[in-house]
């Protein structure tokens, strides 16, 4: 428990460390603008002038700001006013959050089941070309199960090279990645799948609770059901003993081969699914669709405390780390940094935190084989002793 404990709490320190740093050297960078906007003494004309000055003239993001200033000068006793409007913009903007989460539940399988899988990028794009050209058509509900379908033969044939062909899972996935990324420009012959029906688009702006949508409750739903599948039943158990001892899993009757299929089965399932819901919020579907996806929903399942190396995980983690990568180009946008800053974050959270990782669980394995040692030395003597009385 002392382990697991002190790994969540490096990494969240990690993360603000890196948050803060984002904060200061945008506000270094970009300079006097920002410099009046954390500023809570300016002038309403400053503060305008300012946000004109960076683009930034969304209430929003002043109030962000302001809070930020008072909180640099120690006074947390702001007030955040979120109005209706402000409400609506942070959901807003979270909506592309909801793929990246789904996809990195999905990916959560396959990573503590001790594999990785890297091509839930294309699955996502290959389902959302598929997907976006029966909708444009005219058959929506054909769409959503040839997607599906799609998401289900990709699963099947990288659990068959990984489970049943002993290929490692990253040369398998990588190769099928190259595969079906390869094959979403032939199926939209390089072009973009648009104008698709406005139906199937307000799909993603159906409210079920005031500016919540259903995809959200879609989303948590997901969420709640495979976690209380991973932690209360046998079978979801399972995933974490392949992951944590396959021969011991072996052993106590798991199969091994069944468990892997099924992890990958629903990683390019959820893949599929964010493929879905991208035609939905996006409106069109490029070849490129889902590009960079594999890397930031790794990313975010070790962020969310799912360890590389299998057996420890869960699905709220990954979602939690899925909404975390998503705010780092909304913390660049807020400061006005360009965006091309996201994946050299992404790639060095990764890198910090598996280092991490690896460092606190070495860390751990030396300090129980040393008290395994002690204990074996202390009954080897008191044996000693016992036979020389």
């Amino acid at each position: 428990m002392a382990f697991f404990l002190a790994r969540r709490l490096l990494q969240s320190l990690g993360v603000l460390l890196v948050l803060s740093a984002l904060i200061f050297a945008g506000i270094y960078l970009i300079g006097n603008p920002v410099d009046i906007l954390i500023n809570p003494e300016a002038t309403p004309a400053d503060r305008a002038a300012a946000m004109t000055a960076l683009g930034l003239d969304r209430p929003l993001i002043e109030q962000y700001l302001a809070f930020l200033g008072r909180a640099l000068q120690g006074d947390l006793g702001y007030s955040f006013v979120f109005n209706e409007p402000a409400i609506r913009l942070i959901i807003g903007r979270f909506g592309a959050t909801l793929e990246l989460a789904i996809v990195a539940m999905g990916i959560a399988f396959v990573i503590i089941t001790g594999e990785i899988d890297v091509s839930v990028g294309a699955t996502l794009g290959i389902a959302a070309a598929v997907c976006g050209s029966f909708v444009r058509d005219g058959y929506a509900a054909q769409g959503i199960l040839a997607a599906l379908a799609v998401g289900l033969a990709i699963g099947l044939v990288n659990a068959f090279g990984v489970a049943f062909l002993r290929v490692p899972s990253i040369i398998m996935t990588l190769g099928i990645n190259g595969i079906v990324r390869g094959l979403v420009y032939v199926y939209t012959d390089g072009k973009w799948v648009e104008n698709i029906p406005f139906e199937f688009k307000s799909l993603s702006l159906a409210r079920a609770f005031g500016s919540l949508t259903w995809f959200y409750f879609a989303a948590l739903l997901c969420m709640a059901a495979g976690h209380l599948i991973l932690s209360k039943t046998n079978r979801g158990r399972q995933f974490a003993a392949v992951g944590d001892n396959p021969n011991g899993a072996t052993l106590l009757g798991i199969s091994v081969r069944g468990t892997k299929t099924l992890a990958f089965v629903l990683s390019s399932l959820f893949a599929a699914i964010g493929g879905i819901l991208f035609v939905s919020r996006v409106g069109f579907v490029t070849p490129i669709a889902g590009d960079g996806y594999e890397m930031r929903v790794i990313a975010a399942c070790v962020l969310g405390g799912i360890s590389l190396s299998g057996g420890v995980g869960s699905l709220i983690g990954a979602a939690v780390g899925a909404s975390i990568m998503a705010s780092i180009s909304r913390i660049l946008v807020f400061l006005g940094l360009p965006s091309d800053y996201d994946n050299t974050i992404t790639g060095v959270l990764l890198i910090v935190i598996v280092v991490s990782d690896a460092v606190i669980q070495s860390r751990s394995s030396e300090k129980l084989r040393k008290e395994r040692l002690a204990a074996r030395v202390h009954g080897a003597s008191t044996d000693a002793k016992e036979a020389a009385k």
